[in-house]
């Protein structure tokens, strides 16, 4: 409900901003972003993470850790401000300066917010990240649109960005009731780092290769188009990471807790996996379906250029969460020894591909991370081979039914648009027969994941109807 709730709205703004604004705005907020998100990672220096796998924390952990990544942020922060200037000199974008210095706020407010969302996450209770997400994503949404409406341009997206954070911080901060102490303990600090460096050093890796692919669209070609390529990104990851997110926040913690239970894990992971695949392999192929036409209603002819590469991150993306699966398990397993020299494989794949396709233009580069993705797949399933006995093939298998189900579905949906109509009925009729094939087809077929989830469903009715009679009973009894 908080992943769902929160990307519905944004999805709405983003709808609306994209309208209003221009590519060239998308292209320059891309730029900015890949080195907040770099900073951040070094702010957080995997110890978040390392609070959550760790059986045993106390205040000095927490309070440790907490003023250690404000420490970190103002450095980083710093260092961002006086930098600026070059990198708006690299990138030859002057505007660049001032809307780096004004994002790069946030690195406080993620140093603030840090720890109430790692107690969060550990004691699994998200009913606090939903209402503060929510509450944040709403009112800096409705300040977003207001900005562009009056004409603030790019300002109006960095607005929108920087309220989010500071409301979010907030409703946090009161809604966790958790305070830093006045103590602070480097052999806590160092017990952490030991597990959480190994991850920073992952994450990092990870997120350079990611942004590198901005980089080098900001400098070899230019803003508008690295405004496309990002706007054909954004909408198919959130769709995806709405679901993923989901999964990602609850396993880590669900399988640390289960980390001396290694057949309990490899069926976690499991579930995780079929049932993430379930709903978004249908979900992508379908997107990509639909592409051109919803592009044109949602975003008005201007955008047309995103499409192919929305359909090529569609693919990218229905094999996101299978690479989550896998990589929670071997962090909740304590092995970021493995999660980092993994990483450091697909990085230099991914960097080679990276280099050999940008010759060929923009597309080719875009179908290259696409392939780097699906070797990534196989690279990040082979540990669990021998940790969990749970490697790639016995993953694939166990995909192939909605694999098959969501091409076929993929099929009738295309066929669609054979039928002479208006864009908006045309997507309305497409999605309607996308969704009737599929469940039709899984239920047909009785695939095990569409049984789960109807169970799952039916009992979740039931345990709610039981818990609202027993309240009405005990209203009645008092």
């Amino acid at each position: 409900m908080e992943r769902g709730g929160n990307q519905g709205i944004q999805l709405i703004v983003m709808i609306v901003l994209t309208r209003l604004l221009l590519p060239e705005d998308y292209g320059l907020i891309a730029l900015v972003a890949i080195f907040i998100n770099i900073a951040g990672l070094l702010a957080e220096s995997g110890f978040n993470t390392a609070l959550i796998q760790k059986k045993n924390t106390d205040e000095i952990d927490f309070s440790s850790v907490f003023y250690l990544n404000l420490l970190v942020s103002i450095i980083l922060y710093t260092i961002l401000f006086l930098s600026a200037p070059l990198i708006a000199t690299f990138f030859e974008i002057p505007l660049l300066v001032h809307v780096l210095r004004v994002l790069s706020l946030t690195l406080f407010l993620g140093a603030f917010n840090s720890i109430q969302y790692a107690i969060i996450a550990k004691n699994m209770d998200f009913k606090k990240l939903f209402k503060s997400s929510l509450s944040a994503v709403f009112i800096s949404g409705i300040i977003g649109v207001t900005m562009a409406y009056a004409g603030f341009g790019i300002w109006a997206i960095v607005t929108q960005q920087l309220t989010s954070q500071i409301i979010f911080t907030a409703i946090l901060w009161f809604t966790v009731k958790w305070r830093p102490k006045f103590i602070f303990s480097i052999e806590r600090l160092s017990s952490l780092f030991s597990y959480g460096w190994k991850l920073v050093a992952s994450t990092l890796i990870y997120t350079f290769y990611t942004n590198i692919q901005s980089l080098f669209i900001g400098k070899f070609f230019n803003p508008a188009i690295l405004g496309f390529y990002s706007r054909g990104m954004q909408l198919p990851n959130m769709l995806v990471s709405n679901i993923n997110d989901s999964i990602q926040s609850v396993m880590f913690p669900a399988l640390a807790s289960q980390q001396d239970n290694l057949y309990r894990i490899k069926e976690m992971v499991r579930r995780a996996i079929v049932t993430s695949s379930f709903i978004i392999f249908p979900m992508m192929i379908g997107l990509a379906m639909i592409a051109e036409p919803l592009v044109e209603i949602l975003f008005t002819e201007k955008w047309l250029p995103i499409v192919p590469f929305l359909q090529i991150f569609c693919c990218y993306y229905a094999l996101w969460s299978i690479d989550t699966a896998n990589l929670q398990a071997i962090k909740a397993l304590g092995r970021s020894d493995i999660f980092l020299k993994l990483e450091v494989l697909k990085c230099l794949i991914g960097i080679f591909i990276l280099i050999i396709s940008v010759p060929f233009g923009i597309y080719v580069m875009t179908l290259g991370v696409l392939v780097n993705r699906v070797i990534s797949v196989i690279i990040d399933a082979f540990p669990n081979k021998y940790l969990i006995n749970y490697g790639f093939m016995e993953q694939f298998k166990d995909t192939i039914p909605s694999i098959l189900l969501s091409l076929v579905m993929g099929v009738i949906v295309y066929s669609v648009r054979d039928i002479e109509l208006s864009d908006i009925l045309t997507v309305l009729i497409q999605i309607s027969i996308g969704v009737v094939s599929y469940v039709g087809l899984a239920k047909l077929f009785k695939i095990e994941c569409y049984t789960f989830l109807v169970f799952s469903l039916k009992n979740m009715i039931q345990s709610k109807k039981e818990r609202i009679s027993w309240n009405n009973l005990k209203e009645e009894e008092v």
